[in-house]
């Protein structure tokens, strides 16, 4: 503060670049999604590419083939007995890989030749190896190993993170317990680093403290370093202290956010990796030779590791990782036994919170500040879902990415938004101009949108459905045609879209009314149409199908009635038996009998024993509940709708008649003491929200602080009350007296007289008043000011211009006063 610098324009001018960008895209390409593409909500210049990274992966996950192979592994013994597990690795001299043993021919050919050989230790090698800790938390890191260790998304990590950095009180001051959470630097202060050697000397000892400070550098060149690292304001706050001060998820950011700090200055650890060959000499058979390798990792040191480990995406067994017993070189080994399996391989994993923020930053595709936020946007506009900390695409995602890929291909490209980026970063740095950078992509954006003008709803939907084709309709594994009706057997299923977005149906309609949703069966996902089995009674199918509020059970299919509407001569259909699927129930997993079940809701539960009316239990529109006439109960967390019983449900009638009508809940009754002496009625006492109190006829008196509630006698109570009623507080009365009608004041004769009098004589004609018109509304007439005029009723632009008058900015009136 004590020498300021000049404002460093370029700086100012890339952030007017990045928001013009930002604000072009996105206000200019949204309405052409609204216009074309029906149930669209948003584009953007980041999130669009994002939606794109999802997608993708998804399609590759669809395209996928997997391949079969073998695995070929023995279970070895020392001669002291000491187990250790060896895997193929070459035979013969030729290397054989992970996917070499491709068939259970090959497999058990090995299997052969292993139990007939006799197996010796070939060499051992031990190299040192050291682990070196992972440096402080960036906005981005931090937000991937919160999804990773903690489960939080990117956008409650950031809430946290905002929270702590604003502080709480400590010793009366408000007090920040980390820095600024939104940045890309990874060094910290000299007084962060002095502070975290002497919390590692006196907490964890010298052997954990390396000789000289970690100084870390940021690889990335483009990396945004005006803040340093994420770390805690004082070390010396540990995080059980300040756990008594934070709520649970606060606390728990506070200590990973600590740990990761104090670990990034301790000593490295030290590894020693170990890999053993081993020989199989084969008598006799298809091989001669087979070599096994066994490989192990020994921590010799812990180092950094005793606090912290980083944890991985895609959790899978590290071999390196096992731990070998003592070895040596020319033992023989007893063979145990052989693990021979079949495995196939899996296709990419779909996209964590945190691996795609990962791949958000390695494309350099936005900012780390605004990761958390776009990925909320995609879901918040139905474009992703959240299961099993996976996103996975919706429909709706997957046609505006289809849609901009077909006529926007250049601005959903991951180079060019990352190009883009690298311009906006050379702006900072007094490289290029801003404005000329804004002019070239204008041009050129403006005339992709030019040419989407004159589009018509339909052909976009033909060119989607031509582009979709292999995920709305995956070939059959009888090999009929995915895309032939179910329903009427000629029509062919294509993409339609309606006022709620896209869906399949088919090109008979009106005559077919077949639909479904796009989603196609995959792996987590509800297939479009699942039969279960034929209704017993009916004779028609049960199926598991998906609609726009969740999946739901159909028995059988829509029927024609054989009438028509007055309006269009639409067939009429009957419209088929459907029900709710409960929330507690996996509609993969949704077998026959309870479907029938679902679909027999609601059920009869029993008489009611004090009533005799049945009690029923069925599946409503806020859920579960169980109706006794004109009661009803929701079911709890505990109960189940197709088992609760009628003890259950008698009680569950009960408590809600005592609740009263509503959703709230009645007041109390309290504790009964008595009739008033006097006045009759009853007397009560009651806990109130200012404390405890005794009520008589809607006067409620406070129990002072000496007096036990508990204890407070009938005499007490109307002590208090009849002191109330007389400080101005209602008044006791035992009943109300009728109220005493006055007479009606009569009028007298001469009075009388006078009015006919006054009636009869009668003005001139001349001068008789017009019977009254209805009168128009009065409209308040606004004075003229410096700066208005008075409102005309055609208040147009020609009009003005007509008067001279531009607008009060404008005016020369405005420029004398």
């Amino acid at each position: 503060m004590a020498h300021p610098r000049e404002i460093d324009h370029s700086l100012v001018d890339a952030y007017l670049a990045r928001r013009a960008l930002d604000y072009l895209v996105g206000f200019t390409l949204s309405p052409v999604l609204w216009r074309k593409l029906p149930g669209a909500r948003s584009a953007g210049r980041v999130q669009s590419v994002a939606l794109r990274l999802v997608c993708d992966r998804e399609r590759e996950i669809e395209a996928f083939k997997p391949q079969e192979y073998w695995s070929v592994a023995a279970v070895l013994a020392t001669p002291r007995g000491d187990a250790f597990e060896a895997r193929l690795v070459a035979a013969d001299g030729k290397k054989i890989s992970r996917l070499d043993v491709g068939s259970e021919k090959e497999a058990r050919d090995f299997e052969a030749a292993l139990n007939a050989a006799n197996f010796k230790v070939a060499s051992i090698e031990a190299k040192p190896a050291k682990r070196n800790p992972y440096p402080p938390f960036t906005t981005s890191t931090l937000q991937q190993e919160a999804s990773r260790k903690l489960g939080f998304a990117p956008s409650h990590t950031m809430r946290l993170a905002q929270r702590l950095y604003e502080g709480i009180e400590i010793d009366g001051d408000t007090t920040g317990l980390i820095t600024y959470m939104r940045t890309d630097g990874i060094d910290l202060a000299p007084e962060a680093i002095a502070e975290a050697r002497a919390v590692i000397s006196s907490d964890y000892g010298k052997n954990y403290l390396p000789d000289s400070p970690r100084i870390y550098k940021n690889k990335s060149k483009n990396a945004q370093e005006a803040h340093e690292a994420i770390r805690p304001t004082d070390l010396r706050r540990h995080p059980k202290e300040m756990a008594r001060k934070l709520d649970a998820d606060q606390s728990r950011l506070y200590e990973l956010i600590w740990t990761r700090t104090l670990a990034c200055q301790m000593e490295s650890a030290e590894l020693e990796r170990t890999v053993v060959e081993i020989e199989a000499n084969v008598a006799s058979g298809a091989y001669k030779l087979v070599n096994l390798r066994a490989t192990g990792t020994v921590v010799k040191f812990d180092g950094f590791l005793t606090l912290y480990n980083e944890s991985r995406d895609d959790d899978f067994e590290d071999e390196d990782a096992r731990r070998l017993p003592a070895i040596n070189e020319g033992e023989q080994l007893k063979k145990n036994e052989l693990k021979i399996d079949q495995h196939f391989t899996e296709p990419p994993p779909r996209f964590s919170e945190a691996s795609l923020v990962k791949r958000m930053e390695e494309l350099g595709i936005g900012r780390p500040s605004t990761y958390a936020s776009i990925l909320q946007v995609l879901r918040d506009r139905g474009y992703t879902r959240l299961d099993k900390k996976r996103i996975i695409p919706e429909d709706k995602g997957r046609i505006v990415v289809a849609f901009l890929e077909s006529y926007f291909p250049r601005y959903v490209e991951y180079d060019f938004t990352a190009d883009l980026e690298g311009k906006l970063d050379e702006i900072a740095n007094h490289e290029l101009d801003w404005k000329k950078v804004l002019r070239e992509f204008w041009t050129g954006f403006t005339g992709a949108v030019a040419e989407t003008k004159d589009l018509r709803i339909k052909e976009v939907i033909d060119v989607l459905d031509a582009l979709l084709n292999e995920h709305n309709f995956p070939p059959k594994a009888d090999g009929s045609d995915p895309r032939a009706c179910p329903q009427c057997g000629t029509g062919r299923l294509g993409l339609k879209v309606g006022k709620f977005g896209a869906f399949i149906g088919c090109s008979n309609y009106p005559d077919c009314r077949f639909t479904r949703a796009l989603t196609a069966p995959g792996e987590g996902e509800l297939a479009a149409t699942k039969e279960l089995g034929e209704d017993p009674e009916t004779k028609k199918m049960i199926t598991v199908r998906s609609g726009r509020f969740g999946p739901y059970i159909q028995l059988g299919e829509p029927e024609d009635t054989g009438e028509k509407t007055k309006k269009g001569g639409k067939p009429i259909m009957t419209k088929p038996k459907r029900a709710s699927i409960p929330k507690n129930f996996d509609a993969h997993e949704l077998d026959f009998d309870t479907a029938i079940s679902l679909l027999s809701l609601p059920r009869e539960v029993g008489k009611h024993p004090e009533s005799g009316e049945p009690i029923v239990a069925g599946y409503g529109r806020f859920g579960p509940y169980v109706k006794h006439q004109d009661t009803y109960a929701s079911l709890t967390d505990g109960d189940e709708v197709l088992t609760v019983g009628l003890n259950r449900a008698v009680t569950l009638i009960a408590e809600k008649i005592a609740r009263g009508p509503g959703r709230g809940r009645r007041k109390p009754q309290g504790r009964a003491l008595g009739e008033h002496p006097s006045l009759g009625g009853p007397v009560t006492q009651h806990e109130g929200k200012y404390g405890p109190y005794v009520s008589h006829n809607k006067v409620n008196a406070t129990i002072p602080a000496a007096t036990d509630p508990a204890t407070i006698t009938l005499e007490e109570a109307v002590a208090l009350i009849d002191a109330r009623a007389g400080k101005g507080g209602k008044k006791t009365k035992a009943a109300a007296a009728p109220k005493e009608k006055k007479p009606k004041a009569t009028k007298t004769k001469e009075k009388k007289t006078k009015k006919r009098t006054a009636a009869a004589k009668k003005p001139p004609p001349s001068r008789r008043r017009k019977p009254r018109q209805k009168r128009k509304p009065h409209r308040r007439k606004r004075k003229p000011t410096a700066l208005t005029k008075p409102r005309r009723r055609k208040n147009s632009l020609a009009s003005r211009h007509r008067d001279g008058w531009a607008g009060p900015c404008h005016s020369r009136r405005h420029d004398e006063s």
